[in-house]
């Protein structure tokens, strides 16, 4: 596995990296012909906790030596410890590396280009994080880090500054790193706990194999989120996916009105329209066939044997429970609630078709505040 991070200048991204190395055994990759940020990158523990920083790798409290493979740079304090920082000439030669050794952890900050990022994307074992908080929030992190210094860096020593600064390195054309962040899991870091925010970084299982390689359960859902895409009905998006005890695909389905009639979102159901309909309510005046229904009929009786498993991302209402059990469905697989789950598990229960709720790793925007 090989975690890339990115994001705003102090926003957390070695802090970060180190949660990972400290706490999930990975190892630090640098790329040596990517330029270091003009600021000091990242929360220190004394920036989120208050307490004073440990010394840089390169202070004196460390002596450097060549390591024992090409590549390494090894760090010997003076305590006799050992730690490995594998430095590469190119994200080529960092890929090769660990492609070579992808199983191990490794993470890495260097991502500050599109030729780096579309280089480490290729592979399937890399994970892209981006770390973002506002920039109020950045700016005292880079106040505090600034007065830890022996030198304090010269320039940017006032918010303006830091905010061109910010600015210029988030959304410059030719080198931002904004178009980087694209498809991220995107983490909002406004901690000022370095306890708290270890404990919510861990919350989130980042090294779940399921942000690798999906599982089945995460895979189907996917396919059907990507069904309810097609909906055209006005009132929810729904997609369905029916896979069989093999785990191949039989049908697919999302919610909208008959073939041959006007759609949904076109006025073709004077229900879905009308703006007022309660969930779950007046269900036999509306047009629109649900998106279960519709995979159940474009697989037909004959294709659903023992062991079919149903996967949809809204849990069936009470009007496809029935059919769904009539046809033979073994289990039914969802993700968000409805209004009538507790009729439908009720109906599921009584007919021994299995029921669960499957919530995949959370992904996109997360407030690390908010995280429980």
């Amino acid at each position: 596995m090989l975690i890339g991070i990115c994001g705003a200048k102090c926003a957390g991204k070695k802090t970060v990296a180190r949660y990972l190395v400290e706490h999930h055994g990975f190892k630090s990759l640098h790329i040596e012909n990517q330029a270091p940020d003009p600021i000091q990158n990242g929360t220190s523990p004394s920036e989120a906790s208050g307490t004073e920083a440990s010394p840089e790798p390169h202070a004196n409290t460390a002596e450097e030596e060549n390591g024992p493979n090409t590549g390494d740079l090894v760090i010997r304090p003076k305590n006799g410890a050992m730690q490995s920082l594998h430095t590469f000439a190119s994200e080529g030669a960092l890929l090769d590396f660990v492609t070579k050794h992808w199983r191990s952890r490794w993470v890495t900050t260097d991502i500050h280009t599109e030729a780096v990022l579309d280089a480490l994307s290729r592979r399937p074992f890399f994970i892209l994080i981006s770390v973002d908080a506002p920039v109020t929030v950045r700016w005292r992190r880079h106040q505090a880090r600034q007065k830890q210094l022996s030198r304090p860096r010269k320039g940017c020593t006032s918010f303006e500054d830091f905010v061109a600064e910010s600015d210029a390195h988030l959304y410059a054309a030719n080198n931002g790193v904004l178009p980087l962040m694209r498809g991220a899991i995107r983490l909002l870091n406004t901690s000022d706990s370095l306890a708290h925010l270890y404990a919510t970084l861990g919350k989130l299982d980042l090294t779940n194999g399921d942000r690798l390689r999906p599982s089945w359960d995460s895979y189907f859902m996917a396919l059907a989120s990507l069904a309810a895409r097609r909906c055209n009905c006005m009132k929810r998006a729904v997609g369905c996916v029916l896979v069989d005890s093999k785990r191949r695909v039989i049908s697919t389905g999302y919610n909208g009105t008959p073939r041959n009639l006007t759609n949904c979102m076109e006025g073709g159901c004077p229900r879905c329209n009308s703006g007022d309909a309660t969930s779950g309510v007046s269900l036999a005046t509306c047009l629109c066939l649900h998106a279960e229904e519709n995979a159940l009929l474009e697989a037909g009786r004959e294709r659903i044997r023992d062991g079919s498993v149903l996967y949809c991302n809204t849990c069936p209402c009470l009007t496809c429970s029935i059919k769904i059990v009539q046809v033979g469905i073994s289990e039914v697989v969802y993700n968000q609630g409805y209004s009538m789950d507790g009729e439908t598990a009720r109906v599921f229960l009584s007919a021994g078709v299995k029921l669960r709720q499957f919530s995949p790793p959370a992904d996109g925007l997360i407030h690390l505040e908010k995280t429980e």
